[in-house]
């Protein structure tokens, strides 16, 4: 197994597919993780070098367990993407705390989880990437985002604390913000007077968390914001 590996957590039908897709097409394989194993096998079926693992990325020792497989599966991962989110939406008087309690875990222990297991390796070999997708949740608090946009700020918190204490040992660690509606077919139906240049396409996410993954270490980024051209700012 001489190819990179990439790592891709909360693989669906959007964003999770379509970076999936761009790191098989670069020649990579990937592992593909996701609660829900049906999507994923069927996404295995259709992208070459793939390989599907149920997994909630919130129950760490299962965790721990699905990364090893995939090393033993597939090879090391040089590039992981925490893609995985929950959110929950309502204002600070109708929010139910567990909910914000859930939206934490999946938002940011996950990514503690995650980085936890797969840094050291990352150190004792040759380096690697860990890039997470975000969104503007991460910079303000909106009335109805009470249950999401506090996660969503910790997460970028801590993604710059690991920036700034991973990247001197050969670990790229950036943060996606993504400031659009994804497109995707549930979107299309909620938005049916809106059209193609409102929607932020998976593919062109899946092509910057690509582009990070490679960037040269005399120029890496941390943050980067992606928007659609139209999107008022």
């Amino acid at each position: 197994m001489t190819d990179p590996v990439c790592l891709v957590t909360g693989v669906g039908p959007g964003t999770g597919a379509a970076i999936t897709r761009r790191f098989a097409e670069g020649g990579y394989r990937v592992g593909m993780l996701a609660r829900r194993l049906e999507r994923l096998q069927t996404l295995e079926s259709e992208i070459d070098n793939t390989r599907a693992y149920q997994v909630d990325v919130t129950d760490r020792k299962r965790l721990a367990e699905v990364f090893d497989a995939v090393g033993r599966d597939l090879g090391p991962p040089k590039v992981i993407v925490h893609n995985a989110v929950r959110g929950t939406f309502g204002n600070v008087l109708d929010l139910e705390p567990a909910d914000l309690e859930q939206n934490f875990r999946v938002n940011v222990l996950a990514l503690l989880h995650l980085t936890q297991i797969a840094a050291p390796a990352m150190i004792d070999g040759d380096g690697g990437a860990i890039i997470i997708t975000g969104n503007t949740a991460a910079r303000r608090g909106r009335a109805n985002y009470a249950g999401f946009a506090p996660t969503k700020a910790a997460q970028r918190i801590l993604a710059e604390s690991m920036a700034r204490h991973l990247g001197p040992q050969g670990i790229h660690v950036a943060y996606v913000i993504i400031d659009a509606v994804i497109d995707s077919a549930r979107a299309r139906e909620r938005m049916t007077d809106r059209d193609d240049t409102f929607f932020i396409k998976p593919s062109a996410i899946a092509e910057t968390v690509w582009q990070l993954a490679h960037q040269d270490p005399s120029g890496w980024s941390f943050e980067v914001d992606l928007r659609p051209f139209t999107e008022q700012w």
